[in-house]
């Protein structure tokens, strides 16, 4: 039956399916017949829209959902157990095509024209997607020659479609590898016999078609006459600077040790990149980050300005939100993005965030946080690695002045503004002092605290509240229709840029290189994300040595990006999976020296002294060579010899 599913999306797909959206008008027969379809500007992007459509929802995909799959978050113990991030800890990667809860598959639930609340649940799982667009990319690329308009009707219209084939790619390149890259659609009759290419070769592919993508898109579908009947909501759409942004990401990961050197298990081969990929990937990023710098584009860094940053209450009169690129909340259901993402899927119903993403965050201990036992949990080995010291030092630099006795003091501020530790504030409003979840108003995280507990509270002796904040539980009820949260997480935004580029520009030459087409270095580009949070710049201790530089370029990528879903295919493409200490996962343990209930309401936690510092671990990843790649499911494997399996599955 997958099978058939399979081949029938390859090679049947035909003009039954309609626009995703209302967002243009088409002729009532444009779903029936080709020739209506492709004829003018509104049919044509009419049949793009349902790609739009069609991309996965990380956050919302199912009730309880994982995408954070590398040394970053573990699931409580119980019902966390059977979310795809534990399948994974064990090494049963098999598991991702036979588990709905996570955005890679979901059976045979597959439906590009799904667009409502509850029925989109599902229906729009990468694997499948994936193939259903790139036969739909081809088929409107075969068409092109049939739309009459005007030459910026054509270059919109064949730019969405060249970058959407391979940016389909690219997604599927990430977790499998090299595929066969078709490029026309197959008909009914037609033998599918395509080899699967190398994924440089892939990469090759899917670069010359980000680059074409690149070459007709607009900076600015608001300055464009297309863009006039939508003016004002054209944040989703595709635009030069998202396919630049894609070819640098491409060529990058093209580069990268995995890529270039093949699996091994030791990290021998982690700062082995293809110079010349590399310096690809630093030009078509440093383009883009030259067209954003001077305000050529709709993006920008968010602003990171808190008059309160455990609550994520920004300073009077900033004109963006850091927080905002995550969720919005009393925002009358505003897409989350702020000027920063540039490439994000189409949001179902945004209320969709609460049942149950906004949910599975918390603690579950008497209730406090409702619904599924459900918990998604940062891991200390991560927090201690990613989050350093606000002087810009990790925490093991013996420069850095990190105090096991305190802990929590000076760190990195995306640390307080991510992460929820102990004598954290959790519940803002009050709770009544007859009521049994007046001991978690607080958070009560040290070893041995009430919040501890590994099946409904913290296994590892934090939470984190990055994508969903501390305040939806009970008291506070964020969750409520009221607050109007909602959340969706960009595929891509600005930020990734610089770190794209430091990363390909380090690997040509280190922290002064860089590239022609932009005027920052390696290192200034990593500078300026922490000038934006108040973070000391790259020790020169670091940037002096290019391997040192790289780690730090690597430890940045973590802090910025954490529990954002790219932490598995980071350290997969370095070829660190199998090494320590990325292969394991450990909880904080300490005890209160002299902090209680009284001290913490009285005092900033940051400032709490603790005693018996130490990690202790969970679980160590056994993982070998096959395990940088997913599986592909045996039913497509057996299609045709030339489509062969992952090594080792």
């Amino acid at each position: 039956m997958k099978k058939n599913i399979f081949y029938a999306i390859i090679f049947g797909m035909t003009l039954t399916f309609g626009s995703c959206t209302d967002y243009l008008e088409k002729d009532e027969q444009a779903t029936l017949d080709p020739a209506i379809s492709f004829k003018n500007f509104n049919n044509f992007q009419g049949f793009i829209e349902e790609i739009y459509n069609t991309m996965p929802d990380k956050e919302k995909h199912n009730y309880c959902v994982s995408f954070n799959w590398g040394d970053d978050e573990i699931m409580n113990a119980g019902l966390g157990d059977g979310l795809v991030t534990r399948y994974f800890d064990n090494g049963d990667y098999r598991n991702w095509y036979s588990n709905n809860q996570s955005f890679l598959w979901d059976g045979d639930r597959f439906d590009p024209t799904v667009t409502g609340d509850v029925d989109h649940r599902g229906r729009h799982p990468l694997w499948q997607g994936a193939w259903y667009c790139i036969r739909k990319a081809n088929l409107g690329l075969d068409n092109l020659d049939k739309l009459v308009g005007s030459q910026e009707e054509k270059d919109i219209i064949a730019g969405q479609l060249y970058f959407f084939r391979a940016w389909w790619y690219e997604e599927l390149m990430q977790f499998f590898g090299g595929l066969p890259y078709i490029e026309k659609p197959l008909g009914p009759l037609e033998m599918m016999r395509y080899p699967r290419l190398s994924f440089q070769e892939c990469a090759d592919k899917c670069a010359a078609d980000f680059r074409k993508a690149a070459d007709l898109l607009p900076n600015d579908w608001d300055k464009t006459i297309v863009g006039q009947k939508t003016l004002g909501k054209n944040g989703l759409r595709l635009t030069k600077a998202t396919a630049l942004g894609y070819l640098g990401k491409v060529l990058l990961w093209a580069s990268s040790p995995l890529m270039e050197n093949g699996a091994s298990t030791d990290g021998a081969h982690t700062y082995d990149y293809n110079k010349e990929y590399a310096q690809r990937a630093a030009d078509a990023l440093g383009e883009v980050l030259a067209l954003i710098e001077s305000g050529q584009t709709p993006y920008a860094l968010a602003k990171f300005d808190y008059s309160n940053v455990y609550n994520h209450e920004r300073t009077s009169g900033a004109p963006s939100c850091y927080t905002d690129i995550f969720y919005t909340v009393n925002q009358n259901w505003q897409v989350p993005g702020s000027t920063e993402a540039m490439l994000r899927n189409p949001s179902m119903s945004p209320n969709t965030s609460n049942w149950n993403f906004s949910k599975t965050w918390g603690t579950k201990v008497n209730n406090v946080v409702a619904h599924d036992k459900v918990i998604h949990l940062p891991t200390a080995n991560y927090i201690n690695y990613a989050y350093g010291m606000a002087n810009g030092l990790p925490l093991d630099d013996p420069d850095a002045k990190f105090d096991e006795t305190q802990p929590f003091k000076d760190r990195d501020p995306r640390f307080y503004h991510d992460i929820i530790f102990d004598g954290f504030k959790y519940i803002s409003s009050s709770v009544p002092a007859t009521d049994v979840r007046k001991e978690e108003e607080y958070c009560n995280l040290h070893t041995g605290g009430s919040t501890r507990d590994i099946a409904l509270g913290s296994r590892t002796g934090y939470y984190c509240q990055k994508l969903v904040p501390h305040q939806c539980n009970e008291f506070d009820d964020y969750y409520g229709w009221g607050h109007s949260l909602h959340c969706n997480l960009p595929y891509m935004r600005v930020a990734d840029l610089y770190l794209m580029y430091a990363e390909a520009c380090a690997a040509v030459g280190g922290a002064k290189t860089k590239s022609d087409k932009f005027a920052k270095t390696a290192e200034e580009a990593i500078n300026v994300l922490r000038d934006r949070v108040g973070v000391g710049h790259v020790n020169e201790k670091y940037t002096a040595d290019p391997r040192m530089f790289m780690d730090e370029v690597r430890r940045e990528r973590a802090c910025e990006l954490a529990f954002e879903g790219f932490r598995w295919n980071d350290l997969q493409r370095w070829l660190l999976l199998t090494v320590a200490p990325y292969n394991t996962k450990t909880s904080q343990e300490f005890y209160r020296n002299g902090t209680d209930r009284a001290w913490f309401e009285a005092n900033d936690p940051r400032d709490a002294t603790v005693t018996g510092w130490r990690e202790e671990t969970i679980l160590t990843r056994r993982y070998s060579i096959k395990h940088y790649w997913l599986p592909l499911p045996e039913s497509v494997v057996n299609i045709y010899e030339e489509f062969g399996q992952n090594e080792g599955w």
